[in-house]
């Protein structure tokens, strides 16, 4: 078998506000090494269940978060960014699953550190269905008929991940109480649940199917401010939907949705006053 994860921070075992999630910020360096110890139980766990191949794409901001050198020795590891497909770069058909690890809830919800790839996003729409990281990612995932066949992240993620994905095995480590503040499991129960979940997951992998996209889809970002609306326009085939600041553009297919959501967050971030 040969297993995809991605790895985001927010929904990491105890981290609970953006001090631990923010390169700049005192806690950063400790959360950086709880990331990767809970990459390692979900890579040893797979390894365990008969896994020969893991690749873990580290996705969170820069997306070089993961230290490599404490990183289980017999995985690979994408760092780095720029990455044509970020938090899914290097899938591709040759896998049997795909893990989301570290996950949070979309924009706009409940949950801890929620959000939509940057925070100038208030929703994102594919063909007027809300939907967030999470559900591009599996998105982009079915196009390759790969099944996300396992969730991990805090209470709403992990509820967000069994709305969208029918039989999906998820952990829960920690719960939301605000947008920055959990009740967490200790880095070592953690450990334990992902490695009974990431087992039961690889076993339960075929009750899974792929969450297949809509073709030529229509890809909707609503912004917080008219001006970062304005910036995502400069993409051409996008335009701006009167009175609103939705910025919409019709993709060929979802990897072209997925990359024009790429393009159109960064030039979004050029606003200066918020």
């Amino acid at each position: 078998m040969k297993l995809y994860v991605s790895v985001d921070m927010e929904g990491i075992t105890g981290l609970p506000d953006y001090t631990y999630v923010d390169s700049n910020e005192h806690n950063y360096d400790r959360a950086r090494k709880i990331m990767t110890d809970e990459t390692n139980y979900v890579i040893e766990a797979a390894f365990q269940t008969g896994c020969r191949e893991i690749l873990i794409n580290d996705s969170h901001s820069k997306m070089n978060n993961i230290l490599i050198d404490q990183l289980h020795p017999d995985a690979q590891l994408i760092t780095g960014d720029v990455k044509p497909f970020s938090m899914m770069q290097g899938l591709d058909n040759t896998y049997d699953g795909a893990m989301f690890v570290g996950y949070h809830a979309r924009a706009g919800q409940f949950g801890v550190m929620s959000h939509a790839m940057i925070h100038a996003v208030r929703n994102f729409y594919i063909n007027d269905h809300p939907i967030g990281e999470m559900g591009l990612n599996a998105y982009l995932a079915g196009y390759y008929q790969v099944p996300i066949i396992f969730v991990a992240g805090d209470d709403q993620a992990v509820r967000e991940a069994q709305e969208l994905i029918p039989n999906v095995t998820t952990a829960t480590v920690k719960e939301t109480i605000s947008r920055s503040a959990v009740k967490s499991l200790t880095p070592k129960k953690a450990g334990e649940l992902l490695t009974m979940k990431v087992k039961h997951a690889i076993t339960n992998r075929n009750q899974v199917k792929p969450l297949i996209p809509p073709k030529q889809p229509i890809l909707k970002i609503e912004f917080n401010n008219y001006g970062q609306a304005e910036w995502a326009n400069l993409m051409p085939g996008t335009q701006i939907l009167p009175e609103s600041t939705v910025v919409s553009f019709q993709a060929k297919d979802i990897l072209e949705a997925y990359q024009a959501m790429l393009v159109m967050t960064e030039l979004a971030m050029n606003t200066k006053f918020s």
